[in-house]
């Protein structure tokens, strides 16, 4: 979690920076083509790569099929791509997409490149490793792109910035692993794993193409400028929610199916990693929403301001987001394939209503769909994940009521600061942030309540095991 920090703080410092050296539309310009990315990247996978990590002791052919349909998939898919480039430019009426399409789409056999290396990492438990890793070369790009971006590439820089990470990934993954494609290649192995693999792909593929449904609509119904504004209060919103998420569901999934049989430790242990999460998760994105005006006009400047409100509002569906995403590993390790499908049906079918009600309104009220349908999601995967575990509702309430009260307590102390302090400038900025702190530390350890003694535990022995 420490080392996602690190590299998430890295990617938004970066950002930043970007921000202020490029203007909305560029950045509405290439919403569209990372939309498609994000989309396309699930079926490059296949679901193949969380199949390996779920085999008890895969096999080097396992290994092998897995790499031969990751690196065929990703080459038809970046042909697919770049033929219908002209014509995905010319329906969004944005030329930009056509000219980057070549080479922006190259991460697609990039990720394809070191996906199995990733999951080996995974299955070893060296994600100190891959962090080490998506930092590195995440430097690497940021360093890149911001000096693009000083240079005047335009978009340009963020296409470097993407793919020359990617590149460096793939080299440092395969520099790195001793894992190489020998042995026979059939599709024995990917028959065995394909209905497992291709249920999770059905379930990931779905839910991130709903996830991408506003910047593909917004897109055609909005200039670029708003869609700028729009996909980046989500992306900046996205850094500490899926980077934490991230680190959480990729440790959280192999350890709890190492456990899965063990009922009661089971169940303890989920309760747990919810508890964490949400102590974790609820101050970072409410203490966002509370400053989101004062980030956007001391840190961005004039041509962002319009971003603030959409991030204020935004932030709050990262909190249902993260412990929602806990449930979702449960089913994940405990349901058959067939389950979750079922499950991403009936949550797209509420947002197809809640998109079908707001889309056409405003992007405001897009903004505010969002957060409902994580409210929803989130209810969802709780509902369902009750089947697989003895941990009762009543219990999970009463494990999360005090940090959501507490972290709305938060909240309510940073507004009330804001409006003490009539200037908006840095450091007004900084004390509501330390007030939030303050705020939301003090009073934990006042109460001493649980979940900040579990917190404390883990970094102590974190402190211990390092020293």
């Amino acid at each position: 979690m420490a080392e996602k920090i690190g590299t998430m703080l890295l990617t938004l410092a970066v950002r930043l920076v970007i921000l202020r050296l490029l203007t909305r539309d560029i950045l509405g310009f290439i919403s569209i083509p990372s939309a498609l990315l994000a989309v396309l990247l699930v079926v490059v996978d296949g679901g193949f790569s969380q199949s390996l990590i779920r085999l008890k002791s895969p096999r080097a052919e396992d290994y092998k099929s897995v790499f031969v349909f990751n690196i065929g998939m990703a080459l038809l898919l970046y042909v697919a791509l770049v033929v219908s480039a002209p014509l995905t430019a010319r329906w969004y009426g944005m030329p930009e997409i056509g000219r980057i399409a070549p080479v922006f789409f190259l991460l697609i056999p990039l990720s394809a490149l070191c996906a199995v290396q990733n999951a080996i990492f995974i299955r070893q438990f060296r994600f100190a490793l891959l962090s080490k890793v998506t930092f590195f070369s995440s430097l690497v790009g940021g360093l890149a792109a911001i000096a693009c971006a000083l240079a005047g590439w335009g978009i340009w820089a963020l296409v470097v910035e993407r793919v020359l990470a990617a590149v460096v990934r793939a080299v440092v993954l395969w520099w790195l692993s001793d894992w190489r494609p020998r042995g026979r290649c059939s599709w024995k192995p990917l028959r065995e794993m394909a209905p497992f693999s291709f249920s999770l792909m059905a379930s990931d593929l779905i839910s991130n193409f709903y996830g991408k449904i506003p910047q593909f609509f917004l897109g055609k119904l909005y200039d670029p400028a708003t869609l700028g504004s729009f996909d980046q209060a989500v992306k900046i919103k996205d850094m500490p929610a899926t980077t934490g998420m991230q680190a959480v569901q990729a440790v959280t999934f192999p350890a709890l199916a190492r456990i899965r049989d063990d009922a009661p430790k089971f169940a303890e242990s989920y309760r747990q990693v919810v508890m964490v999460v949400a102590y974790v998760m609820f101050p970072i994105m409410l203490g966002m929403s509370a400053v989101a005006h004062d980030l956007f006009a001391v840190l961005l400047g004039e041509e962002w301001i319009p971003t603030a409100p959409y991030f204020e509002v935004i932030c709050l569906s990262g909190a249902f987001y993260s412990v929602g995403l806990v449930a979702y590993n449960i089913l994940k390790v405990q349901s058959r394939g067939p389950l979750i499908v079922r499950l991403e049906i009936l949550k797209k079918g509420v947002m197809t209503l809640v998109f079908a009600l707001t889309i056409p309104r405003s992007v405001m009220a897009v903004v505010w769909g969002l957060v409902l349908i994580s409210v929803c999601e989130m209810g969802i995967n709780f509902w369902a994940a009750r089947r697989f575990t003895t941990l009762t509702l009543r219990r999970l309430l009463r494990t999360l009521l005090p940090v959501a009260a507490l972290s709305a307590g938060m909240w309510l102390a940073v507004r009330g600061v804001a409006c003490l302090i009539p200037r908006n400038d840095l450091l007004r900025l900084l004390v509501e942030v330390l007030v939030g702190i303050t705020v939301y530390g003090g009073i934990s350890a006042l109460f001493r309540l649980e979940a900040f003694r579990e917190v404390c535990t883990i970094v102590k022995k974190q402190i211990v095991h390092k020293a």
